[in-house]
This record gives C-alpha cells, structure tokens and sequence, in this order.
C-alpha cells in the first residue's frame, strides 16, 4: 500500500515510491526459475472493463474495491483464461482439473501503488471460494516476493508475464482485524502471540521489507493439540528494499501497530524475546544456505538494479553500520548489498539484541 505522507520531515520520509521496471537480469532470473510464463491474461487486458460497481463488505459498507464489468463476449473467453491461470498456480497448468471452477468476480482497486485486480474463484460443488491478484509487474513487488520464498518459512507462488505479475491469495486475519477481534481472546496464548511478533519483526527488518503496518500482513491461526499456533505473514511487497530510515523495516514502530508493540512489552521478558530473535535469524541462515545459489543470483541482481535512489541507500546503511558495530556496511551502494550484509551479520552474530522494554516510547 502507499505510504500515508508525513506531516513533518525531509523529502526522504515524504517521496512516494515509484514504480520501477523488471530489467533484463531480473527477467532472465525469472525465467530460469519458471516464475516468467506467457499468459494470455495481462493488466492491460483487465483494464479493458466497460463498467464498474462499488462493491460493499458482508455488512454493507463501502469498501475500496469495485467489481468491474466486460463485454459478455469478451467475459466468456476471459473466465477459462482465468481458469487457466489459476490451474498454473495451483496444479501446474493441468486444466482438466479446474473444468468445473468459474470465475465468479473480477473486482478493481483503484488504492496503493499496484491498483490491482482480484479474481474469485468458486468450485460449485461446495461453494469453497479463492483468490488471486493481477498487478502490474513493479521490480520491487518481485524482489520482495521472491525473498519471501526464499527467505521466510512462507512458500509463494507467484508468476510474471512481460509487464504483468500474477500473485496468489495469501490467507489470514488482516493484522488490524486481529488487533481489535483477536489479540485479548482466551483462546490464544499471550506469549505465542509475542513470539510470533519478535520473529516477524526480525524477518522485515533482514530482508528489507518495509511498511509492515497492521493492513499488510495476516495472522495464520492453526489449531493445535495445545491451544492454537499463530504465524504471521506479509502480504504487501511493494516497499521492498526502497525507504533510507532503518525504522522503516522494522514493523514495531508502526504507530498502527501500537497494540501488539505494548502487547510484546507486556508479555515477553527481554531475555524471551532476545532468544526468539536469535531463533529466526538461525532459521533464516538455514532457508539461504539451501538456496544459496539461486539466493546468490537474486541479490546480485538486485545489487546491480538501482531501486531506490542512492541517497536512500547511504542513509540506511549508515544507520546499519551503527546498529551492527560493522564498518563494512559504508562500502555497499545498493539495497542488494544491503541485505547481503545483513545475512553476514547475523551468521557473525553481531548486533544490539531486541529491547521489548523501550517499544512504547520509540513507535514513529
């Protein structure tokens, strides 16, 4: 999503992202990883809708989608395109067994950067509904999507097409829904839920996902044998790797993420919270050392894109370079080399732990 301005500030906490174009190195790595596929449905095509109707939630308020409406000739042969995409992103492109799904909404956002279109598909024969997303193919959405499969304990699939980019529908409860539905239920355990928070934030804060406010990650709730695990997931990518602050990539100074910052504060003992951190970066060292070679080839493709401007880059490294105690920080020029010393610095195990106890007086 966009990043509301600040009322105060320089230009470097005010300037909205810009979209940036998959350039030939990434699309050669995408191609090499089979995400880069010829599809019959681009976002230039969708854009083609002759009509639009505000599309209201289940309790009838406005919500920032409309459905949109094509040419009944050209809806008959854009639902089994549809179809077909979806059979790519679910069964491998085998499409007798999506013959009986149908396409039962198109629906357009004109929010955010991507302004993306949602597709609904329904399976008639029990009513189960699912989604996926068509956007406008932006460098940044890649790398960051692409990091997040290789990087998280999340596998993503997703597809590029020229300029357009196909994601799945990531599942969960919108973290501002989990904020006021969920976060003081019985049901759930305080210190699961703080756990969940540190490791997610030390993620973001590795791999340089930025703008994790509560609306762009989702609370997974599994049910267990033992009361139920949480694991969160991002589901916006488009502030991958861009913004020059540190804070930024680091989703517990959010002031929309006040609740769960007071929340860990409350529940977790720092030592707690020092021992999961440390728990995910071991995790996060084990997810590159098996994709170390095609790890490898994203960030040195990143490292050679210029994606965010390189006064955005200097900023944070030097605020890296002081959080790490790691002087080598001040010889990287780009927000490939960034990350890449990030993972170095944590397989050093170097570094400030995490304070839970200084959380409520530092959200921006």
């Amino acid at each position: 999503m966009d990043v509301p301005p600040a009322s105060t500030g320089s230009k470097l906490r005010t300037q909205k992202k810009p979209s940036f174009p998959v350039n030939a190195g990434l699309r050669d790595y995408l191609v090499r990883y089979k995400r880069e596929i010829n599809l019959s449905v681009t976002y230039d095509r969708l854009r083609g809708f002759h009509e639009a109707v505000p599309l209201p939630d289940d309790a009838g308020k406005p919500t920032l989608w409309d459905s949109v409406l094509y040419e009944s000739s050209e809806m008959r042969v854009l639902n089994e395109d549809l179809k077909r995409i979806y059979a790519l992103l679910k069964v491998d492109g085998d499409s007798a067994v999506v013959q009986h799904l149908y396409v039962d909404r198109i629906d357009f956002c004109t929010f955010g950067n991507s302004t993306p279109f949602r597709v609904r598909i329904v399976n008639p024969y029990n009513d189960n509904q699912d989604y996926f997303y068509v956007k406008k193919a932006d460098a940044s959405r890649v790398y960051g999507l692409e990091l997040e499969h290789l990087l998280s304990p999340n596998r993503l699939n997703f597809m590029t097409s020229g300029n357009t980019l196909i994601e799945e529908h990531i599942p969960g409860i919108p973290g501002d829904v989990f904020i006021t539905n969920w976060l003081k239920r019985g049901e759930l355990k305080p210190i699961r839920v703080a756990k969940e928070l540190v490791k997610f934030n030390e993620r973001c804060f590795v791999r340089l996902l930025g703008d994790m406010r509560s609306y762009n990650f989702v609370f997974v709730v599994t049910p267990d044998f033992e009361d139920a695990q949480l694991r969160i997931r991002a589901m916006d990518f488009d502030q991958q790797s861009y913004n020059g602050r540190k804070n930024f990539y680091l989703p517990q100074f959010f002031k929309e993420n006040t609740a769960l910052a007071l929340f860990c504060a409350k529940h977790l003992h720092p030592t707690a919270a020092y021992q999961y951190q440390r728990e995910e970066q071991t995790l996060m060292l084990q997810r590159s050392s098996l994709a170390a070679d095609r790890l490898g080839r994203l960030l040195n493709e990143m490292a050679l894109d210029p994606i965010a401007p390189v006064e955005y880059v200097h900023q944070l490294r030097e605020s890296l370079a002081e959080h790490y105690a790691r002087p080598e920080y001040l010889k990287c020029e780009s927000m490939g080399e960034l990350i890449r010393e990030n993972l170095e610095s944590i397989r050093r195990h170097v570094g400030r732990p995490l304070t839970t106890a200084t959380l409520p007086d530092q959200l921006i």
